[in-house]
């Protein structure tokens, strides 16, 4: 039930290692006001609906379904939000959660460690952030990477970021990997044109635009002018756990760029890392997606190994599900990562998990259908 759809004999060796394994999860909440532009994102009907959105999935990762949320998942242009799959597999899996504010525009609803980051600028400003804020939530992320070493066998590291394809992209072009129209999006065919305008506009301002692979750039000051605050954490996070535990980066094309600001890190700063201990997982929406080239960024990355979830809504009952198949969505909350974990640890198929998720999903649509009638 999981693919491997690059380096595959390290991405093998990595399913074997972890196969019935225990994982926990750490879910980065961030915001870069890149995704109020408008139809830059589709994880929102509205620019102020995406204010609200990591905050939502937030609230329903932590506290799953409740008649009241303080924040309702918001209305997308098609689909619902990808924290159904995750809150299903640790539900189901009672996996330890831990939910990071790494830097939002509102105050979350439930519990969250406060990392005393920032929202980040957009990006075409190119000044998304201070540096010593960037460089703070580097060590905030290194800090947690270790305390969460060893609590179970490996870590998933999700995020909720909208706008988020679109800063990886910013921070993967200013890295030096040529990656236009290979991201990307919750839209059902991706909206590279606009992205590259976006992204283009922002290198500019930050005298980024002529980055070559051989060009030595200090990374945490490219995250600084380009990039997001879950980006800097995540990767922080990953390269500390990763001497410890395995590391299961997961998400699609925002994870592959934290997977490129690790090598940078690495390679600028000295830090040490357990490269072959981090693998990249995501949904089979976003490794096939023939809107982008998920597949061939991984490759052009290098090393690192992807891995999907071969989990298919084309059977579901439920039309929100259905939009999966068409495109909407496709992944965000650790979803793909999630369902790779249930995979791993109960070799659930892909209609197990199918039964488990929308079992989730009538019980909220009746609660909260009762507590819209009263």
């Amino acid at each position: 039930m999981i693919y491997v759809y690059s380096q595959l004999q390290s991405g093998f060796r990595w399913l074997r290692q972890y196969s019935g394994a225990n994982p926990s999860f750490a879910c980065i909440l961030g915001f870069t006001a890149t995704g109020l532009i408008p139809g830059i994102s589709a994880a929102g009907a509205t620019p102020q609906d995406r204010e609200y959105t990591a905050i939502a999935d937030a609230e329903f990762l932590a506290q799953g379904v409740q008649a009241n949320y303080h924040h309702p998942l918001p209305i997308l242009t098609a689909g619902v939000s990808p924290t159904f799959i995750s809150r299903a597999v640790v539900e189901a899996l009672q996996i330890p959660t831990y939910i990071f504010n790494a830097g939002l525009p509102h105050q979350p609803t439930v519990d969250t460690i406060d990392l005393r980051g920032i929202p980040a600028a957009c990006i075409t400003t190119g000044r998304a952030m201070h540096l010593e804020t960037v460089q703070h939530l580097f060590k905030q992320g290194q800090k947690w990477g270790e305390k969460l070493a060893n609590t179970t066998d490996y870590l998933i590291i999700g995020e909720c970021v909208v706008g988020g394809t679109t800063t990886a992209l910013a921070l993967l072009m200013a890295l030096g990997i040529e990656s236009r129209g290979m991201v990307n999006s919750s839209h059902p065919s991706c909206n590279h044109t606009q992205k590259w305008s976006v992204v283009q506009t922002g290198l500019l301002q930050a005298d980024l635009l002529t980055s070559q692979p051989n060009d030595l750039h200090d990374p945490l000051k490219l995250v600084a002018a380009i990039g997001d605050p879950m980006q800097i954490v995540a990767a922080g996070m990953a390269i500390t756990a990763s001497k410890h535990m395995g590391v299961l980066l997961a998400g699609g094309t925002q994870m592959l760029a934290v997977y490129a600001l690790i090598e940078a890190l690495i390679n600028y700063h000295h830090v040490s890392a357990q490269l072959s201990q981090i693998v990249v997982g995501t949904t089979r929406w976003v490794a096939e997606d023939t809107t982008g080239n998920t597949v061939g960024l991984a490759k052009r990355i290098g090393r690192v190994p992807l891995l999907a979830t071969r989990l298919s809504f084309a059977t579901s009952r439920y039309t929100n599900f259905r939009a999966y198949s068409q495109g909407y969505v496709k992944e965000g909350v650790g979803a793909g990562g999630c369902a790779i974990a249930a995979h791993l640890k109960l070799n659930w198929t892909s209609t197990r998990l199918l039964t488990v998720i929308e079992t989730l999903f009538a019980r909220y649509r009746h609660l909260r259908m009762n507590s819209i009638g009263q």
